[in-house]
């Protein structure tokens, strides 16, 4: 771009590019890569409109050797019959072993498991990973303070702060057994959330936390700067029923928990493990799968209110086991997962679609699986791209590494410490 033209007209230009053309464009000047990679354009970066909604797709494919997938699709008019594109994480989303997707917000997933020496579940230091997908490059976080695990529980949430697009990592402590509630006066380290901006793990704003018979499923969804776990409280068990169902938010800037009342027929639907929450078009979705029926029942509310929740429509699924309901398009249609009866039954098969919910067809997306699929929908951003290659973040300090073998090295060196 010609010298003569002021740089702040420059930066409004440059504001205006995709992504992949602002990650090139680093490389042309000092002035270009101190612009785009400063904080302050990252934060205000808005990708050029109109935007295109993408589909990770996280997926097994039946053997042990064979390494799990990622691909993304572009979430337009020609899906299902667009190309998908396979994509390589980064080495920090790699090295973790058996890992469990968190949560997605503001094109970031966050991945969560452990470092160790031995590639056994369990074993190892917990470490958080969030990844920036659209730009390939994800940092490392040590999930500190777990308490005694035969008594409780620690997971992590994710979102990204609506008003500072800082992300966030929320870790969860819960009593395991409802036996022990009466015995545990004060939950060790109940909560406590780091933020990317200042690099350390601290107490919430709020000191309204999770009452103690609360427990939480790994079902959680950001919609709107909340988010959003399923839960039951245990205090409250009617005969003939498990628990009584419910949600549970987090303000993402207040950082504040309250709780949402489900729909009468939800609250005592019995297991919550045939509930699940999603974000359709901005808005909290309660999905209730009925599988004597092979059916699931849509809820919907926009404002947390339980007489809110409306049933908006029933995906039917005759001629195939509807397995979960993973997603939901830009367009409003969900991505569902079903049973695939022509492969191989010992890998428990299934496969990936699209349902319409005006004509009831289905659309095979041509993505086969064995049952653990994962599908978020997200946009582009420019998030992490300030933050240095392979940082792994402990202690109040970020260190980098390059090698897995770095990573154990330095875990076993920063414990003593």
């Amino acid at each position: 771009m010609s010298d003569n033209v002021p740089f702040e007209i420059q930066e409004e230009i440059i504001k205006r590019l995709p992504i992949k053309s602002l990650i090139r464009f680093r490389l042309v000047s000092k002035a270009w890569k101190s612009l785009i990679s400063s904080s302050a354009f990252i934060a205000d970066y808005s990708a050029p409109h109109p935007q295109l909604q993408h589909l990770l797709v996280r997926y097994d494919h039946g053997h042990i050797s064979t390494p799990t997938r990622y691909s993304s699709v572009v979430d337009d008019h020609t899906l299902p019959n667009n190309q998908r594109v396979s994509l390589t994480p980064p080495p920090l989303v790699n090295w973790l072993r058996h890992s469990i997707i968190t949560g997605s917000s503001h094109g970031l997933l966050c991945l969560h498991c452990f470092y160790g020496d031995d590639d056994i579940f369990g074993l190892g230091t917990r470490m958080a990973v969030i990844w920036n997908i659209s730009i390939r490059k994800a940092i490392a976080v040590v999930v500190p303070n777990v308490p005694d695990e035969e008594i409780y529980t620690t997971f992590t949430g994710f979102g990204v702060c609506p008003e500072t697009n800082d992300p966030k990592i929320v870790k969860i402590t819960e009593i395991n057994a409802w036996t022990d509630t009466e015995s545990v006066t004060l939950i060790p380290w109940q909560v406590e959330v780091f933020t990317v901006s200042s690099g350390v793990w601290r107490c919430p704003y709020s000191t309204n936390l999770p009452r103690k018979s609360i427990q939480f499923s790994c079902s959680q969804v950001v919609v709107d700067g909340f988010c959003y776990w399923l839960a039951t409280d245990r205090s409250t068990i009617d005969p003939g029923f498990e628990a009584y169902n419910l949600i549970i938010s987090f303000h993402m800037t207040r950082e504040e928990f309250t709780e949402v009342i489900l729909p009468d027929s939800l609250i005592y639907e019995g297991s919550i493990d045939y509930l699940n929450i999603s974000n359709l078009r901005k808005s909290l979705v309660v999905l209730d799968r009925n599988t004597e029926e092979n059916v699931c029942y849509v809820w919907s509310t926009k404002d947390g209110v339980s007489k809110s929740f409306t049933k908006l429509f029933t995906i039917y699924s005759p001629d195939a086991t509807l397995l979960s309901v993973l997603e939901f398009r830009r367009s409003g249609e969900p991505v569902i997962e079903i049973a695939d009866n022509d492969a191989d039954p010992r890998y428990f098969p299934s496969l990936l679609a699209i349902y319409e919910p005006k004509s009831k067809h289905i659309s095979n997306l041509g993505i086969n699986g064995t049952g653990s699929f994962f599908v978020h929908s997200y946009k582009e951003t420019l998030l992490l791209l300030d933050q240095p290659d392979f940082t792994v973040y402990d202690k109040g300090k970020g260190y980098i590494v390059k090698q897995r073998a770095e990573i154990l090295s330095l875990l076993k060196h920063i414990s003593k410490v």
